[in-house]
Parts: C-alpha cells; sequence; structure tokens
C-alpha cells in the first residue's frame, strides 16, 4: 500500500535508543551463559508498544528501524575530526547492537542502515519523503540534531521518557523554532561530536543572534555590526569554521535510500519468528505477555540451576540508610574499632573534595562491618556560607581531625584485620598522604575483574545494580554538575551520610558475593599473584611521579608554533596563495581543483576529502605541498596534546607530573595511563622524541630505561609453536631479517631494508589478525601483493594460522580466552556476525599473546621493590609504558640497578610458566627520558 493521507510513520533511531536504554536501564545477563542483554530488553520492550499503540500516540501504519552503519561518512570529508573525540563503546554493549537488529527484524520490522550515512541523514530523508505524501511522521528520538525535522506534519517522542517533542519544546531548548535550529547549532558547536562552531559562543547566545540576524549567514555578512568586541572579534576569525559546522549539523534530506517508506508498512506480528527469538535471549515476562496477545503457546524456556557462583548470602538485609549511624565523637569511633576487632575485618572508604588523589584532602571515613550496618565518619566540613578562600568556617558535630586518625591509624594498619575497599589504590592514596600505611587489603573492583574481564564495567555503581540488584545514590545529588557542582566538604553531613556509608555497606556486600567465586571460577591465582599485589606498587609510582621540565615544554611549544608558522608560508607558497591550512574544504580546493593532483573524491557535500590517509598517498607521490600539510597537522596536535597539556598536569608543589594507573581499565590486563596518558607519547617522530626530552631526573640521578624486546613476538612463537622463528630468538638472530628470509628466500647477508620493513610490518601486524588491506596501507602496496605476503606467510609459519584457528574456536565455545598465566579475558561479541565477527575474531587472537605480556610485565613490577630493597639499590620506579619499565637512581647506581631489574624482568614469568624462548630486556640511562629509551 502507497503511503499517503491517514497513514502514520514511525521512524526509531535504534543506535540513539539503544545507548540511552543501556545506560538508563539496569543490566541484565542472559543466564545461561551470561551474555549482556538489559539494553535489547528495553529495545524489545519499547517495539511492542509502539506496535500495541501504549505510548500515549496513534498506533503506526508504517515503522522503521533506522540504525548507523558504521562511524565514517561524508561529514568526516568535511571535517576529518568530526566525531573523533567519541569514547569507545562500552564493553556490555557491544554484543547487544547486533542483537537489536535481530530484534527488529523478529518483530517483522524495516531494519534499515547504509554505508556512508548517519541514521539522522536516512531519519530526515524518510520523514521528508512520507511528509510530502501527506502521512503523519512520528521521530522516535531526543536526540536534538532531529529536532531541526519537527514542524509540518513531523514531530518527535523521546521513547524512554514517552514525551512529545513538538516546536514549543524544540523553542524551550534551543530559543529559536526548528527551521533555525541548524542556524544555532552552527555557531554553538558540539562538543561530543566535534563539530568546533565558534570559539565561546553557547545555545543562548546563539539563539540571541540568530533571532536578530534571521540567520547565520546573514550574521556573518554583517559580523562587523555586533556590537561587543569579543563576540564579534569571533565570528570574524571563525567564520569558515561556522561555516563548515553548519554543512556538519544539516542534515542530508535527499539520501539515495535503498528502501521504500512503503516497505516499512506493519505488518502482524509473526509468532513463529518473534516468539523464539524473545524465548532465545530469555525474556520470559515478555514471551509470556506476547504470546498471550497473539493467542500463542509460550516457548519453554529452560530454567538456569541455581546460581552459587557469586556466593551471595540470600538473606543479606536490604538497604535501609535511615539505619547508618554518623560517628561525631570518640566514645562513638571507639565502639565500631572495637567492632572491627571482633569482626576481623571492615569495609573501609573515604570521601575526598575531589578525584586527583594528590591533591584532594580527606573529608570523611566510612567503615562497615556488616551488611546493613554502616557509619560515616565526618572530619572536614565546612559551611556553604563561609569564605572559602579565606577559610571557610568548620561545621559543628565532627571529631577532631587529628584525634580520629590517631584512633583509626592502628586499625588500618594492623595486619591482622583485612581492610575491604573498593579500588583500593585511591584510598590508599589518600592515606599514604596522611602517613598511613593501609595492610593487608581486598579490592572489590579487581575482584570482579579478575573473574569478569570484558563481560562488563567494574566500578562501585554497575558492580551493585549487577550483583545486588541496588542503584546507588547518584554523587551528583549531593555535589550537582557543571559550574554549580560544590566539593563534598561543602555537603551537609546529615546529606553527606547516607551516601558515604552506603559505599562501605555496598562494599562489604559485594566483597561477600564475590570473593568465593575466585575458587570457583579458578581466578584466585590471577587476583592474588597479579591484581592485588600491583596496588601499593603503582600507589607508590603514582605518589612520587616524574619531573617535568616546565620551561623545556614551553620552549618546545613556542618553537612548535613557529615551525607551523613557517609550514603555512611554505604551503602558502607552494599553492600560490595564502588560505586556512586547517581548513579542509580549502585544503581540498588547492590540491584537486587549483593544482589538479589526481585522486580528488568529493564527499557527499561537494567537499573533497583531505584525511591523512589521502594526504600521505598525494605524498607518497612526490607532492610537497600534501607532505608540507602532514607536517603542520603533526606539530598542531604535538603542541594541543602533548607541550601545551602536560604543562597544566605538573603539581604545584612536587613539580612532577603524576600520572595515575587504571589496572581494570583493559581486558587483557594492560595498564592503562590516565590524567595524563603517558603511554601515547609519540617516539617516532623526532618532535615526538623531544617530548620525552621534558622528562628528567632529579639532579644527581639519571633515568633508566628497561624495555622488553619483542616480548608479544616471543611469547607467539612459544604458543603457536613455531620452532623456527623460536630457534631464532634463542640464537639471538634478526627476527625480521629471519622472517624475511624464510618468506621471500634472501640470503640474510643479502637483506634489504626494505625486504626487511615488509617482513617486520607482517611479523607485528599478525598478531592483531591484520587484514590485506591493513597491509597494503602501511606497506603502500598493491593489496593482492599484500595478500600474496600474508598467504607465503601462513605457508612458511602454518603453526600460526593453527593457532588462530584454535584460539577462534576455543572462544566461541566457551566465550573466552585465557593468558598463559590463566587470566580470563571473556568474549562475548565472539558469536557476532557482519563487520563485528572480524573484530572479534581479531580481539580474541591477540588476547592471549597481549593479555600474557602484560602479566608478565605485571609480575615483574611486583617483584622489583623487594629485588631493589634486597640489593640496597636507591631509586625509585616511575612509570610503566607497555613493555617499558622507568626508573629514577643516583648516577652512580645506575649500572647496579640495571642488572638487578634486568634478572627480575628476564625471568618473571617463572616459576609458573616456562618460556620455549628466552625474554630479552635492553636498558639505557640518560639525563632525560629519550636519552635513556
Amino acid at each position: 500500500m502507497a503511503i499517503g493521507k491517514g497513514h502514520h510513520l514511525h521512524l526509531i533511531d535504534g543506535s540513539g535508543f539503544i545507548f540511552r536504554a543501556f545506560h538508563a536501564l539496569p543490566p541484565l545477563t542472559r543466564k545461561s551463559d551470561g551474555l549482556p542483554v538489559g539494553a535489547v530488553s528495553g529495545f524489545c520492550n519499547m517495539l511492542f508498544k509502539m506496535l500495541e499503540g501504549n505510548t500515549g500516540h496513534d498506533a503506526p501504519t508504517h515503522l522503521a528501524v533506522i540504525f548507523d552503519h558504521s562511524s565514517k561518512t561524508f561529514r568526516n570529508d568535511i571535517y576529518p575530526q568530526y566525531k573523533a573525540q567519541r569514547p569507545p563503546m562500552p564493553e556490555d554493549l557491544r554484543p547487544q547492537m547486533p542483537l537489536t537488529r535481530e530484534a527488529t527484524r523478529a518483530f517483522g520490522l524495516c531494519c534499515i542502515e547504509q554505508e556512508g550515512w548517519e541514521a539522522d541523514d536516512l531519519i530526515a530523508t524518510f520523514a521528508c519523503q512520507a511528509r510530502d505524501a501527506g502521512a503523519r511522521v512520528t521521530i522516535i528520538s531526543s536526540d536534538k540534531d532531529l529536532m531541526q525535522l519537527v514542524g509540518d506534519g513531523v514531530e518527535m517522542m523521546d521513547g524512554m521518557k514517552n514525551v512529545t517533542i513538538g516546536p514549543d519544546e524544540v523553542h524551550a531548548k534551543f530559543g529559536v523554532a526548528p527551521n533555525r535550529v541548524i542556524d544555532v547549532q552552527s555557531l554553538a558547536g558540539d562538543s561530543v561530536d566535534n563539530v568546533p562552531g565558534a570559539p565561546g559562543i553557547g545555545i543562548k547566545t546563539a539563539a540571541l543572534l540568530i533571532n536578530e540576524y534571521g540567520d547565520v549567514e546573514t550574521l556573518l555578512e554583517r559580523a562587523s555590526e555586533i556590537k561587543q568586541p569579543k563576540r564579534r572579534q569571533t565570528l570574524i576569525d571563525n567564520a569558515e569554521q561556522v561555516r563548515i559546522s553548519k554543512r556538519l549539523v544539516t542534515l542530508e534530506k535527499n539520501v539515495p535510500v535503498e528502501v521504500s517508506i512503503d516497505a516499512m508498512e506493519v505488518q502482524p506480528l509473526d509468532p513463529e519468528v518473534v516468539l523464539p527469538f524473545l524465548a532465545d535471549m530469555e525474556f520470559r515476562t515478555m514471551t509470556t505477555r506476547v504470546a498471550a496477545k497473539l493467542g500463542a503457546a509460550a516457548p519453554t524456556i529452560a530454567e538456569p540451576p541455581p546460581d552459587t557462583s557469586t556466593g551471595a548470602e540470600p538473606d543479606m538485609p536490604a538497604i535501609d540508610h535511615s539505619k547508618y549511624e554518623i560517628v561525631r565523637d570518640a566514645a562513638a569511633l571507639q565502639t565500631w574499632i572495637d567492632r572491627v576487632y571482633q569482626r576481623g575485618y571492615v569495609a573501609v572508604d573515604t570521601e575526598t573534595t575531589g578525584l586527583d588523589e594528590m591533591r584532594a584532602d580527606l573529608v570523611g571515613v566510612c567503615l562497615s562491618v556488616e551488611a546493613g550496618e554502616a557509619c560515616y565518619i565526618p572530619l572536614s566540613h565546612v559551611n556553604g556560607t563561609g569564605d572559602l578562600l579565606g577559610g571557610a568556617e568548620r561545621c559543628e558535630g565532627q571529631m577532631d581531625f587529628a584525634q580520629a586518625l590517631e584512633m583509626l591509624t592502628p586499625m588500618l594498619e594492623d595486619a591482622a584485620i583485612l581492610k575491604i575497599m573498593q579500588n583500593a589504590k585511591y584510598d590508599m592514596k589518600i592515606f599514604a598522604r596522611l602517613d598511613v600505611t593501609v595492610a593487608p587489603f581486598d579490592d572489590t573492583m579487581l575482584i570482579s575483574y579478575a573473574q569478569n574481564a570484558g563481560l562488563h564495567g567494574h566500578g562501585m555503581d554497575a558492580l551493585a545494580e549487577r550483583y545486588l540488584d541496588h542503584k546507588t545514590i547518584p554523587i551528583k545529588t549531593l555535589i550537582g554538575t557543571g559550574k554549580k557542582q560544590i566539593t563534598f566538604d561543602l555537603v551537609k553531613i546529615e546529606d553527606a551520610a547516607p551516601y558515604a556509608a552506603e559505599d562501605a555497606d555496598i562494599t562489604l556486600r559485594l566483597w561477600t558475593a564475590l570473593k568465593p567465586n575466585l575458587v570457583t571460577s579458578r581466578t584466585t591465582n590471577v587476583y592474588e599473584t597479579m591484581e592485588r599485589p600491583l596496588v601499593p606498587v603503582l600507589a607508590q609510582m603514582e605518589r612520587h611521579g616524574v619531573k617535568v621540565d616546565r620551561d623545556h615544554l614551553s620552549r618546545m611549544s613556542n618553537t612548535f608554533a613557529q615551525k607551523m608558522a613557517g609550514l603555512e608560508d611554505e604551503i602558502h607558497t607552494l599553492a600560490g596563495r595564502k588560505f586556512n591550512v586547517g581548513s579542509p574544504k580549502q585544503l581540498g580546493e588547492i590540491l584537486f581543483d587549483e593544482m589538479s593532483l589526481e585522486g580528488g573524491k568529493k564527499g557527499k557535500t561537494g567537499a573533497y576529502g583531505t584525511g591523512a590517509d589521502i594526504l600521505e598517498t598525494l605524498a607518497a607521490q612526490g607532492n610537497d605541498l600534501p607532505a608540507r600539510v602532514l607536517d603542520w597537522r603533526q606539530l598542531s596536535k604535538l603542541k594541543s596534546t602533548y607541550t601545551d597539556a602536560l604543562q597544566e598536569h605538573i603539581h604545584p608543589e612536587t613539580g612532577r607530573v603524576h600520572t595515575s594507573y587504571s589496572i581494570a581499565g583493559a581486558n587483557t590486563g594492560r595498564l592503562a595511563s590516565t590524567d595524563p596518558n603517558l603511554q601515547n607519547i609519540p617516539v617516532r617522530t623526532e618532535e615526538g622524541r623531544r617530548i620525552r626530552e621534558a622528562f628528567i631526573a632529579e639532579e644527581g640521578n639519571v633515568l633508566v630505561s628497561l624495555d622488553y624486546s619483542q616480548i608479544e613476538l616471543r611469547i607467539l612463537a612459544h604458543i603457536a609453536e613455531i620452532e623456527s622463528l623460536k630457534q631464532a630468538f634463542r640464537d639471538g638472530h634478526d627476527i625480521h631479517a629471519m622472517t624475511a628470509s624464510e618468506m621471500f628466500g634472501v640470503p640474510l647477508d643479502e637483506m634489504t631494508s626494505d625486504v626487511r620493513r615488509q617482513a617486520k610490518a607482517i611479523n607485528f601486524g599478525v598478531i592483531y589478525g591484520i587484514s590485506a588491506f591493513g597491509l597494503a596501507n602501511n606497506l603502500r602496496i598493491p593489496r593482492e601483493d599484500a595478500k600474496a605476503f600474508i598467504d607465503r606467510y601462513f605457508e612458511r609459519f602454518p603453526g600460526i594460522r593453527k593457532y588462530m584457528d584454535d584460539i577462534v574456536a576455543f572462544a566461541k565455545e566457551h566465550k573466552r580466552v585465557d593468558t598463559l598465566f590463566g587470566r580470563r579475558i571473556h568474549t562475548p561479541e565472539i558469536g557476532a556476525a557482519g563487520p563485528r565477527a572480524g573484530f572479534a575474531n581479531r580481539a580474541a587472537i591477540n588476547a592471549p599473546i597481549q593479555g600474557t605480556a602484560a602479566d608478565i610485565i605485571r609480575r615483574a613490577m611486583i617483584r622489583v621493590p623487594a629485588a631493589m630493597e634486597a640489593a640496597k639499590l636507591p631509586g625509585r620506579m616511575l612509570l610503566q609504558v607497555h613493555d617499558e619499565l622507568l626508573f629514577e637512581v643516583p648516577k652512580e647506581a645506575a649500572d647496579d640497578l640495571i642488572g638487578t631489574v634486568r634478572q627480575v624482568m628476564e625471568n618473571a614469568h617463572m616459576p609458573a610458566v616456562a618460556l620455549d624462548v628466552p625474554l630479552i630486556v635492553e636498558g639505557g640511562t640518560g639525563a632525560n627520558w629519550a636519552e635513556a629509551h
């Protein structure tokens, strides 16, 4: 039936809804295998409500669910940085994305995505087609980018809140009518999608300007008339940037869609399709409800055996915030300390003024010795009306800080009392700054991580919902958000206590639930030997930090600015005229219209693509201008990301940078460095290496770098049992030259650097499951040649192919892979279809190799402090960067340290794992990091 007057089309923003459902709904797993399905459940409920007309809106006559196909679209051709800062998809959400598409088809609905286009563009096109045909359109989404479509028979509905969004709601949000939303967004930009806009102009200011001048083009033409000098100059300087932003936020309404809106007509649900899908997801309630609606028999869903894996106590009392106690005097605190000694363990949590352990102040301490019973000990709360700059007035009803600390310290340091914490490293660093050493301890975050890496997050809020079915009090309800956010010491004690004491109560309950499962999941060894012992090691490293030369960074920033200016002049000379080097549009016109270089490809908006891959191809062909633009972009990134940003992270008191390592951040066990990230400082370019020169030793000391040589290739040779590779490592041969000789039949004494480079690219690429396409890009050779290289590689080293096939098969059967040390890395996506299948397979192949390497360096880091102490070596371990450890030591002790630590690192796998290849550690020293490595 052709769509027209009287019909009602619902267009569901599938990608947007699933993200919101994931974050808004409690986590849910399929009990038979632990697959996350909470967002899928919310998605299916929404679809069923739509089809039933139970949303307060008319039931649709036509309906389609629209998904994003991939991250790259024509907008990336206009502006390469578009959506570049989007965080990676949550691990628990990844396996649910393909399931939502299956759900859409199971409900008999059109499931639409199209390469090169965002879901919003498809929705805009279908909405306009249906509106022009006389039909009503309801867009199921709360995405502000879609609000430009509202009006003339098109409305929006928030599928989570069941709220209609019409012209009035759009005006309330943007301050303009829907037809001017694009103009406001062009000026205000979007930090989430990395749409630049005009710096310093927000939604309110943008709305004022558009209401005064009518549209963004008129505004830019008349910018010189604006009275406010700063606003006027901002618009003049950033006019081109605003125009680019407008193209980014303007939805394409004429996508050459591959599906007709007539095909979206709603059909009766087919019980033989929808019910088996719901049953397979183990949605018992929904399966019954849909079956009843269809008058069909509900499929039987087998009940899983009783879940004893968590060790949770069935009679654990409900959480009651009113039962928590505020400890205000020494007598009350002594009562709690006595209870701790009777019990032998205590959950401990701290409340502080911020998240930076090196700068945050302790505000209060929380204790719990039994589920449902917890206390908060306020120590540093102040009145919000006090003068914070001159010293705020301390709140009444608190213990003296020094007295409380004096009473708590013996218990916190007592070897007979187990301290239970969530993310123990944070609390230990807070106490360490007060000269309190917390030990022994358990960490619920790491207990969860050891068992369930890859399945879900390990923060307290996520664990509480997952294992305790409890939603914790959000911190923002106490301290607010944005500009009005306050620090925790300004929260009233009576309001702070329920939130704070809940943390300790939840931590104790999680420990009770999760600790026993270390045994049943066979992950006790991982937790006891590689997770928990690493915490105090990292805490000491982070507290000590690494010295950074601010003047060096400042000089580099200035040098980079000067070089960028010089490159701009050179680029302008090569181009024959001046233009904005940072404008992809202008650059494309120069390269392909004015210089007539080959390879120009316009995107959907008519702008040429000027991404790094395109410029690199042009530069490789001998074109100077794109080569200089690449140099300019590299300098711009180094300046903004490193030389400028690192200066902001230098601690005002220590003069050092104190990074923080996330132990549970990566599924494979690799540590992640944050605030700032010191693991991604580039070292392949001269300018990048110079950044490491800013990391220096104190006077009289040197920095010492010890780095594993090709550790992942050595592990691959062992795991895949490649005898020729193993022997090459044993004999100390150049592994890349040996591989090239094996593959290409070139004698070692006739080896060229180009042939060795090709073998090196394959050696490292194969660990990550590189494709012919990826290798072709890396080596800049035809894809057919790259495929031939890979095929020849597997012919010469058949064990690698066998390893890959075996590990993928294991992952599909067990939904996980293991490292040589027993670390479990879950792979819930391994059964995904389509493009995700290749990603999941590559991840499964790489995980045991990368994870084993991560385990080895963890084991080394744990052993190093004791080895240094036994050898009476001065100095400190400062940083861990993938396969490298960095130390600071008196110059005269550097050689002894290298000898001692090298011995530890090269034998870190023993006695747990005996490798068939030797581990080799290379050492170096220098006044700065660049010299040492």
